[in-house]
């Protein structure tokens, strides 16, 4: 079975073997959103609920 190349990029495990993707909206425009509006978008987020299941679909070998 194949991975899903486009996820296979935009998603990662954690040590602990949770799903990571990267928050949106932090991609450019930068200047016209506050310090407020960014901090929020910054980091990591962990995948949870059908986001998972969409995720184990497309990346089998992940591992989560």
């Amino acid at each position: 079975m194949k991975s899903h190349k486009g996820t296979a990029k935009r998603i990662g495990v954690t040590g602990s073997g949770k799903a990571v993707r990267v928050k949106a909206w932090r991609g450019h425009h930068l200047e016209l959103k506050s310090s407020r509006r960014k901090r929020r978008y910054d980091g990591k987020a962990i995948v949870t609920g059908e986001s998972l299941d969409q995720v184990r679909r497309l990346l089998p070998y992940l591992g989560v």
